[in-house]
């Protein structure tokens, strides 16, 4: 039972993180404005971004949107979710990094659904590495993803 208690908490923080953020954002800077945080090494942006990561997949029909950008990442991130809250035996550092995914993916698909786009706002410069713009449900997601990589090098019996 407190495992359950505690994946849901993770899962909710990161939603609330990101939804948080996200509206911080939204009423205080313009749409595509140009912040300069840290020199020009860390911006502060609004972009709405009507695709998946990157701007991937903006162009498609809106019926495809419909499936891939909202009704496929739905199915799947119930399916991990539940699953985390059935398996009792489970790694708690794999547990905890789909916890991460699983609610950065429910942030962005929450933006999906209810403004047809994601907000995002954060852009890093350092040197030659420059990232595209993003928001506090792709560090989520980016975080867990790193994690499980990291879980699953050398162990191939990690299952959640």
């Amino acid at each position: 039972m407190l495992k359950r208690i505690v994946i849901l908490a993770i899962v909710t923080l990161n939603i609330g993180c990101d939804q948080i953020s996200k509206e911080i954002v939204r009423k205080n800077v313009t749409p595509m404005e140009y912040i300069q945080v840290v020199n020009d090494n860390f911006i502060l942006t609004n972009v709405e971004n009507t695709g998946a990561m990157l701007g991937f997949g903006k162009g498609l029909s809106p019926i495809l949107k419909l499936i891939f950008l909202q009704g496929l990442p739905s199915i799947v991130l119930l399916i991990l979710l539940a699953r985390m809250l059935k398996k009792t035996n489970s790694n708690r550092w794999l547990v905890l990094a789909f916890a991460f995914v699983v609610g950065g993916g429910i942030g962005n698909l929450i933006d999906r659904i209810a403004y047809g786009s994601v907000t995002d706002f954060f852009q890093i410069k350092l040197g030659i590495f420059k990232t595209g713009i993003f928001n506090m449900a792709d560090v989520s997601v980016t975080i867990g993803v790193l994690l499980i990589l990291f879980l699953s090098i050398g162990n191939r019996k990690l299952s959640i």
